[in-house]
């Protein structure tokens, strides 16, 4: 039996807290003195420690700490309990890395200020007119490629024989929601679709005349290229159709992972 200094050396939890923990019948000691007070740990009682700090990184809370102190969990269900945390860790460790970009992001569009990409060329063309099988939702630009996932997920294997590349995008303001935008996420149809899920549906693009950028989505230029873009239109004298949505078409390339063209088409008019 160890004396609660002695414990709290071993266990590394500091005798305010073991008092504390004796308190609200988180872990009581093995043994107290009636005559003097004084409190006894066992060495399996560090077993118990181990836990509550297992529980304190899931996030319980002491009162549930102290449940499943008393239920004896098993270490199958710790397991999983941990799984589920590691899952947890690793989405929030995305969404960090994701908004870092993002940042990295601004600081390059910071420094562009005042100064215009000449590197890309601004192409003014007429796209043709296709039907465009497409799952629609609001969201950020970031949720572009868990629409893709949806997307995939709720089509039919079959559906791909009707379906060609690149990766389509659409997108325009969203009348309901004020912080995100509709996207249609999709790809061009080629063949005849007697069924769709409910969430799916084929719609017609019509032909349009566009103000277009190409570039390679892994350089620095395509963090600026919409501003360039824009900066196009406006000096020489076009404007936006706001009745069309921007397009996006993302074409992949053999090569370094993650790299693929990007062609941004903004409807124009006089």
């Amino acid at each position: 039996m160890f004396k609660i200094g002695e414990f709290s050396m071993l266990s590394k939890v500091p005798v305010k807290t073991l008092r504390y923990y004796d308190r609200i019948e988180l872990l009581k000691p093995e043994k107290t003195d009636q005559a003097t007070g004084y409190r006894y740990y066992s060495a399996e009682q560090l077993f118990q420690v181990n836990r509550i700090f297992l529980y304190k990184e899931l996030g319980f809370t002491l009162k549930q700490m102290a449940q499943l102190l008393h239920e004896d969990i098993s270490l199958d269900q710790l397991q999983g309990m941990f799984k589920l945390k590691e899952s947890e860790i690793q989405q929030l460790i995305e969404r960090e890395q994701e908004k870092l970009v993002r940042i990295k992001e601004r600081m390059h569009l910071i420094k562009r200020e005042g100064s215009v990409e000449k590197e890309q060329e601004v192409i003014i063309k007429t796209v043709e007119s296709k039907r465009l099988l497409s799952f629609r939702s609001c969201g950020a630009v970031e949720d572009i490629p868990s629409l893709f996932q949806t997307l995939h997920q709720l089509w039919d294997t079959y559906a791909e024989e009707w379906v060609t590349e690149p990766q389509v995008v659409l997108w325009r303001e969203s009348p309901d929601q004020a912080n995100d935008f509709e996207f249609e996420v999709g790809y061009a149809v080629k063949g005849e679709i007697t069924s769709l899920p409910d969430e799916l549906s084929i719609r017609a693009l019509p032909a349009e005349t566009m103000a277009t950028l190409l570039f390679h989505s892994n350089s620095p230029f395509a963090q600026t290229a919409c501003i360039d873009l824009a900066t196009w239109i406006e000096e020489n004298g076009y404007r936006v159709k706001e009745d069309q949505p921007g397009r996006e078409i993302y074409l992949p390339l053999s090569g370094e992972q993650g790299d693929r063209l990007i062609e941004i088409q903004i409807p124009i008019e006089r």
